[in-house]
């Protein structure tokens, strides 16, 4: 099992890192630059010229996509979210918690509709040693802290680094609960994919966020999607999701750029100059349909 307290302060180590690298880099280079993506060009080109490697120029990118990515575009949404009410007995929850193999678990009332704190699955460990022991989770709940889904992810990444804080309940914007979201989640749009326990299993392509909003891996099977969505994309020239997105961009897209064809709104969350890896997609709502019978 991993350890939170070390976890949060290399989590927040690299994040100091890369705020400062890419600080100083965006000073040095200002009064040269009038727009962020000829900064990206620059990276691209040192890249390019061997200067810095593949994985440094696509770390830098990400630091500087953090800063347009929004909490709703990486969370986990609520229907992924293991929940532990807060009268339940050790014998009740910890099933759940050993099938899931998560380090921390949002506790709410009786009704799921009020987060009352965190519990570690650490401070559980009492239990492996004494079976009998008394567990009350009011005794070991930690507070839990709340961000609106709309909050830039730059601001959430400071702000976990100087709260030294390493996980957020995510709201919508009537207080409800949305999802949840962690450092390790902001890093991956840094660094790319980390093991974590909220990953995507392998076999797993599509994850709902909302009733229209979802996040795919972009070698997601065309014929997969259309099922999923039951939509009618072709698969006749490209196999994989990613590859009829490059299709319609007609190049690599960059972080952050999007798309619309079939209904859909695709937008970039995690590429490199070769291949795209991960995307937002949106249902976007179909037109009207046109009465064209003149009789």
């Amino acid at each position: 099992m991993r350890d939170a307290d070390s976890d949060k302060s290399s989590h927040a180590l690299f994040s100091r890192i890369v705020e400062s690298l890419v600080r100083r880099l965006v000073r040095r280079l200002r009064s040269r630059l009038k727009h962020r993506s000829e900064l990206v060009e620059i990276l691209r080109d040192a890249e390019g010229e061997h200067l810095i490697d593949a994985d440094t120029a696509s770390m830098m990118e990400g630091a500087l996509l953090v800063s347009e990515l929004k909490v709703r575009d990486i969370m986990v949404p609520r229907s992924e979210m293991i929940f532990i009410e807060i009268d339940d007995s050790p014998q009740k929850f910890l099933p759940a918690v050993i099938r899931s193999a998560h380090s921390r678990f949002p506790v709410v009332d009786a009704k799921h509709e009020k987060i009352l704190g965190v519990l570690l699955a650490k401070d559980m460990l009492p239990l492996a040693a004494d079976p009998k022991y008394i567990f009350d989770i009011r005794d070991v709940l930690r507070p839990a802290v709340f961000v609106p889904e709309s909050k830039r992810l730059n601001i959430l990444l400071r702000e976990f680094r100087l709260s030294r804080n390493h996980l957020a309940i995510v709201v919508d914007e009537y207080g409800e609960i949305a999802g949840l979201v962690s450092i390790e989640d902001v890093i991956e749009q840094i660094v790319g994919d980390i093991d974590d326990e909220y990953d995507v299993d392998d076999e797993e392509y599509i994850r709902r966020h909302r009733a229209n909003r979802f996040t795919l891996k972009a070698r997601t099977p065309i014929e997969n999607f259309n099922t999923f969505f039951g939509s009618a994309l072709p698969d006749n020239q490209y196999d994989t999701i990613g590859g009829l997105v490059i299709h319609h961009f007609g190049r690599v897209p960059d972080r952050g750029d999007t798309v619309e064809f079939g209904g859909f709104n695709f937008k970039v969350l995690r590429a490199d100059r070769r291949r795209v890896q991960v995307l937002r997609v949106l249902r976007l709502l179909a037109p009207p349909e046109v009465d064209t019978d003149d009789g």
